[in-house]
């Protein structure tokens, strides 16, 4: 197998589990089932990932190495333009929007409570919800928020929870978002 082969088999089998996962939760993550899904042999995926504990954490640092890439772009988007307060609001609430699918969503937040119990999987969680929080602090501290850094956590919680909700009813519209983030800023800058 050459080196951009076995790239590209690791890769797949990494966005399938993530696609599994999103689908059918972590329960559905058996070496079968990604095998057959991903289209490589058993002999392969074990080649790439000695186990399910290494096959979940690298599938979780692919989504937490993508997501702060994409969130690494938006924060020096909002430096660049300097935006105003209700804008930042509407700005997140089209890129709750605009973001990951469903069931890459659903894929996320299975392998945030899996990391909950594997200590394995916590640095991968863990880096995931300080980039979110590396994005609310620059858009609080492009509002004048004072101590962005302490008021961070609250807005990716009040995020995160909001998408939990929308997760657990089936509602896709984030309407909404925008004016309880002014809220949460509104309160922070008064503090």
């Amino acid at each position: 197998m050459t080196p951009a082969t076995a790239t590209d088999t690791r890769d797949r089998i990494l966005r399938t589990t993530l696609e599994l996962i999103g689908r059918e939760g972590i329960a559905a993550v058996t070496n079968r089932s990604v095998a057959a899904a991903a289209g490589v042999s058993l002999g392969s995926l074990t080649y790439h990932f000695e186990s399910q504990v290494d096959l979940l954490r690298e599938s979780l640092l692919l989504f937490v190495g993508e997501e702060v890439g994409r969130l690494e772009a938006i924060a020096a988007d909002m430096r660049s333009r300097r935006p105003s307060v209700e804008e930042v609001a509407g700005e997140v609430e089209r890129i709750v929007e605009e973001s990951a699918s469903r069931m890459q969503q659903l894929a996320e937040v299975e392998l945030h409570l899996r990391a909950a119990r594997d200590p394995e999987l916590r640095d991968a969680s863990r880096r995931c919800f300080e980039a979110y929080e590396g994005v609310a602090a620059t858009a609080l501290e492009m509002l004048d928020v004072p101590d962005p850094q302490r008021h961070a956590s609250e807005v990716v919680a009040l995020l995160y929870g909001l998408g939990l909700r929308r997760l657990g009813t089936g509602e896709e519209d984030a309407a909404g978002t925008a004016e309880a983030l002014l809220t949460l800023v509104r309160g922070a800058r008064q503090s």
